[in-house]
């Protein structure tokens, strides 16, 4: 298993469309999410001191080949939709990697 956190922002005028959205996931999108070996999949927010909010996720991958599921989960044309009405919520960080919506995190720390 390999844990994943990841940072991006959330647009303020759509912060309560997001979390509306995120109150009721679509199952299909749960059952995809599923199928490509995540669990433990959380999503946190904090409105930071420069007044901006950002989205913290954290999600444990126990498959054997992280891009290929991620590319399956690419390829789901539900989980495509989903992507298409919460992107417009979100801000991505300028010095994101390329490639990345999420900007993908440093674990410097971890207990069990």
């Amino acid at each position: 298993m390999k844990r994943y956190g990841s940072v991006i922002g959330v647009r303020a005028e759509k912060l309560d469309e997001y979390k509306r959205l995120h109150a009721a996931v679509w199952p299909g999108v749960l059952s995809k999410i599923r199928d490509c070996n995540i669990r433990n999949y959380s999503i946190y927010l904090r409105k930071m001191p420069d007044g901006k909010h950002y989205l913290f996720s954290y999600l444990e991958y126990t498959g054997s080949d992280f891009v290929a599921d991620m590319a399956k989960m690419a390829a789901d044309p539900l989980t495509q939709k989903w992507w298409d009405v919460c992107m417009p919520c979100q801000e991505p960080l300028a010095d994101r990697g390329a490639g990345e919506w999420w900007a993908n995190m440093e674990e410097v720390f971890h207990q069990d």
